[in-house]
């Protein structure tokens, strides 16, 4: 197939994160087994506006902020001519839609989504800004609305179908987890109980719930380690001061991967608390390394963690909840490796290959497809 990705990002920009790698792992699949794929993206100040990565030849136009704005531009002018050539053009509805179904000349359109901001951006965002995200993605079920859909999660698939998007046009295809990378290993747990967060510092990300749990723990002993950058980082450091906690919290910034998976390892269990997430694909990474989760029971992360055999879900926000299922890990060691032995199993179901399989079939049924709606549309525009 001749595939055109659509993506606000790639893998080496700065701001790239987990909907950058789940592209990359399938896709760079598909181009190393014979498909023709292409990336177009937007940039960073300094970036070279074309690459080669996986397999995938990437075009960078504009930055995160302009992408939106120059992406159809470019598109007509660089591909133009050459779409009608195209078996399926994938956007990756991350952020703001790009309704690339109304592009001239693209025969058939999939819409891939990890997940949807819906009103959980007004947490993050100023209200202007986060209004004109979220007004985005309200056209979607009636734009996108004869596109199939690829989702990561039930839970996607759940709120796709809330926005209008018909449930049968909806594939869920799960991500996989680098089970040979990120794996097990016993004698490197802390002989003292440890909780990590690892994960961008933002506040939709629900970090100071974590921290306030931790504070209510009746186990004193234990430690909080908080890997990760964000803007938010100052007020977290100022809430574990206004919670006398010392240096029972420490804030480790930005860590490298190798870094990463001695945490995931170290650590007796993993904690994170977003109201939504696609799917929490750091869960898995934590559950591969045979290491508990604690999380919030929210859309996504309900997922990629099982209630009592593989950690601990919470209600959203209760910080008494997530304070007790912490006091529990921390209070049994043999608990700990039993969860972890269940993680190590269930991660070990996830694998890049099947993601990867199970994309190439869709694609290749959409292609096989009548794509009729698609001209229409694009006649129209």
């Amino acid at each position: 197939m001749r595939i055109l990705l659509v993506n606000w990002q790639d893998r080496e920009n700065p701001q790239a994160g987990g909907a950058e790698i789940h592209m990359h792992e399938i896709f760079g699949r598909l181009a190393a087994a014979g498909h023709e794929v292409t990336l177009l993206c937007g940039g960073w100040p300094g970036c070279s506006p074309h690459a080669r990565l996986d397999d995938i030849e990437i075009h960078r136009v504009g930055t995160r902020h302009t992408f939106p704005l120059l992406a159809r531009r470019y598109f007509d002018r660089v591909f133009g001519d050459v779409a009608p050539s195209l078996d399926v053009l994938v956007e990756d509805v991350n952020k703001i839609p790009l309704y690339t179904p109304r592009w001239r000349g693209i025969r058939r359109v999939v819409a891939l989504v990890p997940h949807l901001f819906g009103g959980t951006v007004f947490q993050e965002l100023a209200a202007p800004l986060a209004a004109a995200v979220w007004l985005a993605e309200r056209p979607l079920g009636r734009a996108y609305r004869n596109v199939p859909f690829e989702a990561i999660s039930e839970s996607t698939a759940e709120d796709l179908a809330r926005r209008g998007i018909p449930r049968d046009r909806i594939e869920v295809i799960y991500p996989g987890i680098d089970t040979s990378g990120y794996t097990p290993e016993p004698t490197s747990r802390d002989p003292q109980p440890t909780f990590a967060y690892l994960g961008r510092l933002k506040k939709y990300k629900g970090v100071h719930y974590v921290i306030r749990a931790f504070a209510a723990m009746q186990n004193r002993g234990a430690t909080l380690e908080i890997a990760g950058a964000g803007d938010y980082r100052p007020r977290l450091e100022a809430l574990a001061r206004s919670l006398d906690l010392g240096d029972r919290v420490r804030f480790l910034g930005r860590i490298a991967e190798r870094e990463k998976l001695t945490l995931l390892r170290r650590a007796w269990a993993l904690v994170f608390a977003s109201p939504k997430e696609g799917w929490g694909i750091t869960n898995l990474e934590a559950a591969a390394c045979a290491t508990p989760v604690v999380a919030s029971n929210s859309p996504g992360i309900r997922e990629s963690v099982r209630d009592g055999e593989t950690g601990y879900l919470v209600p959203h926000g209760n910080v008494v909840a997530m304070a007790g299922a912490m006091d529990r890990v921390a209070a049994s060691r043999s608990l700990v490796e039993e969860l972890g032995r269940n993680a190590r199993r269930f991660a070990e179901t996830f694998t890049w290959e099947r993601a990867a399989n199970e994309t190439a079939v869709h694609l290749e049924r959409v292609v096989a497809s009548p794509s009729s709606h698609v001209f229409r549309m694009a006649r129209r525009t």
